[in-house]
């Protein structure tokens, strides 16, 4: 066998897996889009019917990424495919798949407590969105390089790294300035909550990312 092709590609003529991956990822992709423009919405009207029509699309979109996952999953054990990093891949569709849980949950906290976000605090929410957002498929494509291009994962890596310290960045300096305004205790410690909630996409991003290091290091030796 090659070295260099198994290091570099993991499916092998496994296509019809190749193609199940590459839409689940693609579902995570699609879940910050839809996210992104939900809290966008949210921001400028807050909630409302069309805010509503985000949580049903982001809900159908965590249902296709649950139903690809268990193909995913039962294929790989029942067709004994990829056996040597089998686990090591379904950890990560877990993983993967709990970001859009994330993103569903944080729309549906969204349009429960429809929290009020001052004016002033919109740019820094907006800013807090975008970069979650892009931290997150920035791990979708280190977990796309980690089946396909496994040299480009530490490119990938490297820049979650760097959005997650980005929003840690805003994060905390937006639960600083709610805290430091005349908003009342109760007012605070919500804004407080979804600002901490929001981030939290960034932070699992992170966490993928160092288990897609380990994951290339197994591949490679």
């Amino acid at each position: 066998m090659n070295f260099q092709q198994k290091v570099t590609s993991l499916f092998g003529r496994t296509r019809e897996l190749e193609a199940q991956i590459d839409e689940f990822l693609d579902k995570v992709s699609e879940a910050g889009l839809v996210f992104s423009r939900a809290m966008k919405l949210y921001l400028e009207l807050g909630s409302c019917e069309e805010f509503e029509g985000f949580l049903v699309q982001e809900t159908h979109v965590e249902h296709r990424g649950d139903d690809l996952r268990r193909t995913i999953e039962a294929a790989l054990y029942a067709q004994t495919l990829i056996p040597d990093f089998r686990g090591d891949v379904l950890s990560l569709l877990e993983d993967m798949d709990n970001l859009v849980n994330i993103y569903e949950a944080n729309l549906y906290r969204f349009s429960i407590e429809r929290p009020v976000i001052p004016v002033e605090y919109h740019r820094d929410f907006r800013d807090l969105t975008e970069t979650v957002v892009t931290c997150v498929e920035t791990v979708v494509l280190s977990a796309r390089a980690f089946f396909r291009d496994i040299e480009a994962v530490r490119d990938y890596n490297a820049k979650v790294m760097f959005y997650e310290s980005e929003a840690d960045k805003i994060s905390t300096k937006l639960k600083r300035a709610v805290f430091a305004s005349d908003l009342d205790l109760a007012h605070k410690t919500q804004l407080r909550y979804f600002v901490e909630r929001v981030d939290e996409l960034a932070n699992e991003a992170e966490d993928i990312a160092d288990y897609l290091a380990i994951y290339t290091i197994k591949r490679q030796f």
